[in-house]
């Protein structure tokens, strides 16, 4: 378990600010994450990486000279948000273009692809790679599917020292791409992990057993076995990679590999070397060449026990690079110099992004802004006493923090709103100001559908007119085509979608029969709850449960639960001050 925090809510940024403190020679601190302290050629490419926190060495610690220029850090099991990209992404641009590369789970690719599109409107060439190792996340024939593990090690360093050789943002993208095409992992976990401020793990591994096919986020491993001695490990995740070599590598004798072993957290360094021995031994006698192998932590999921293994397969391009030199707070080979950048400059980088501007509203539409606040603050609370309940259904098939990334969202959100009344905001201001607050806050894929679906509703809402239900019914389908648009998901793919999309219709046929909103909200509201435990009956299509899609069979989905909660408090407010 966690031992050591002050509050649950400031962890991460507290966390950074001790691994900026301690690592002032390799990497500053910038909003939303760090970059490397040393320069970076004017016009060279650059590499941004990052995903949540609570994987150290993973993402932070991979940052410097041969390797990443920067890493967007998000909370705890959360994707940084598309904001927080943006500014690491800003503070680290050389001119040359940006590479962003970073693990395939939803929340990074819908907050990276926002930043993406983000900066891309500024002028800015930005590509995306997307890492795909986990051979226990899909069969190979969808290794799109696959999850981004310690196998980004090997992606990560392969672009960075292309980048860091001078190679053209063209041919940065290919190695990468090459990179990943040929690596592949395999984790396994005896226990689970437990997150700051949490007092249960976020799934339970039986005394004796072991999980096969972890994820990083504490995610439940495919199927559980009867653990295995430090040989019997060995043989079976040598057995399981060697059965899932790349086509491009054709047969194994002779081959050369980059191996990475791994602990997940709270494996020692000894027992690694144990098994280890074996996987060396193992490799051998089938005639593989070892370059250069890492027996560390590399990525890790905060204290789980477990440890997983990749193979990197090689050409000699991507050898060069696997052995080029690199320096950061994590991970050395070699020898490198460079000369630092000016800490006052870098440092001053985010401070001049701009705030969003409020403009006034309204008389009407301050009233209707009042209203949605008291309506944020009532969900704000139904969130806060419904947190741990949350977390518990993520829990059975994805990685339990959506409680605490929706009350994370949800403070920020109030506290947005609050400003934003203050400065005289419309109704459409303060929800789009909320919206924004939400998604750079919570992070994850909750906080960006969040983030878009306040920001969608207040475009509707604007800041002159007394919304009507016809105006938030149209708010609502807009949010809902939004959602569907920006996070791949159609009804019955047991997401949030499975109750917005009810709600939304619930609302246009109020509209057809002339209904208050307060009426309209009312009924909406009850169609919503029941959609939520509706979902119960759905199999996972997308996002990380899909992988334990047979799991969630008869619980709910946490998303949809949220959503259907928030409406019901949202509908106490409206049917107070909406008469």
């Amino acid at each position: 378990m966690t031992y050591l925090f002050n509050r649950p809510e400031t962890f991460v940024d507290e966390m950074i600010q001790g691994f900026a403190a301690a690592h002032r020679n390799h990497i500053l601190p910038v909003d939303g994450g760090v970059i490397r302290r040393h320069k970076i050629t004017t016009g060279q490419v650059v590499i941004i990486i990052g995903g949540g926190s609570g994987h150290y060495p993973a993402f932070g610690g991979l940052v410097g000279q041969g390797l990443a220029h920067g890493a967007a850090m998000g909370n705890v099991f959360a994707s940084p948000s598309a904001q927080q990209i943006c500014n690491v992404a800003l503070a680290a641009d050389a001119g040359g273009g940006i590479v962003f590369c970073y693990g395939n789970y939803a929340g990074d690719v819908l907050n990276f692809n926002q930043a993406q599109e983000r900066l891309q409107v500024q002028g800015i060439d930005v590509r995306a790679v997307v890492v795909t190792d986990d051979i226990a996340a899909a069969l190979p024939a969808e290794r799109h599917l696959r999850r981004g593990i310690a196998g980004t090690l090997p992606v990560f360093k392969a672009a960075g020292a292309a980048a860091d050789a001078g190679k053209s943002l063209d041919e940065v993208c290919r190695i990468a791409v090459e990179a990943n095409v040929r690596v592949r992992t395999l984790g396994v976990a005896f226990s689970g992990c437990t997150l700051p401020g949490a007092r249960q793990p976020l799934f339970d591994v039986a005394y004796g057993k072991m999980a096969v096919g972890m994820g990083i986020h504490g995610e439940p491993g495919l199927h559980q076995m009867d653990a295995l001695d430090a040989d019997g490990l060995a043989e079976m995740l040598v057995d399981k990679l060697l059965q899932d070599i790349p086509p491009v590598v054709g047969h194994s004798e002779g081959a050369r590999v980059g191996v990475i072993l791994n602990s997940l957290g709270s494996v020692a360094q000894e027992e690694l070397f144990v098994v280890y021995r074996r996987v060396d031994q193992l490799f051998r006698e089938r005639g593989l060449v070892i370059v250069e192998p890492v027996v560390d932590r590399v990525i890790t999921s905060f204290d789980m026990a477990g440890i997983s293994l990749t193979l990197f397969w090689l050409n000699d391009e991507l050898e060069h690079y696997w052995l080029a030199p690199a320096d950061t707070p994590a991970f050395r080979r070699g020898s490198v110099s460079g000369s630092l950048d000016n800490s006052e400059h870098i440092a001053a980088i985010p401070s001049a992004i701009a705030q969003q501007h409020v403009t006034a509203g309204s008389r009407d539409s301050q009233k209707a802004a009042a209203v949605i606040l008291a309506a944020l603050e009532s969900a704000a609370h139904i969130v806060d006493a419904q947190r741990d309940a949350l977390g518990r259904l993520d829990a059975v098939a994805g990685d339990g923090d959506h409680g605490i990334g929706m009350q994370r969202g949800l403070a920020a959100a109030v506290d947005a709103a609050g400003k934003a009344r203050d400065a005289q905001a419309g109704a459409g201001t303060l929800l789009t100001v909320a919206g924004d607050a939400w998604a750079a806050r919570a992070g994850g894929t909750s906080g960006a559908l969040w983030g878009v679906m306040l920001c969608s509703l207040g475009h509707e809402l604007g800041d002159v007119n007394t919304p009507d239900t016809a105006v938030v019914a149209a708010g609502v389908a807009a949010a809902l085509r939004e959602v569907m648009q920006r996070g791949n998901a159609q009804p019955g793919d047991k997401t949030l979608v499975d109750v917005l999309q009810p709600f939304s219709a619930a609302l246009d046929q109020a509209v057809a029969r002339d209904a208050s909103i307060a009426d309209a909200w009312k009924e909406a509201a009850d169609i919503a709850h029941d959609a939520a435990q509706e979902t119960r009956d759905l199999l996972p299509r997308i996002g990380r449960a899909r992988p334990h899609a047979e799991k969630s069979i008869g619980i709910p989905d946490p998303g949809a639960v949220s959503l259907a909660l928030i409406i019901g408090a949202v509908s106490e407010v409206i049917c107070r001050h909406c008469v």
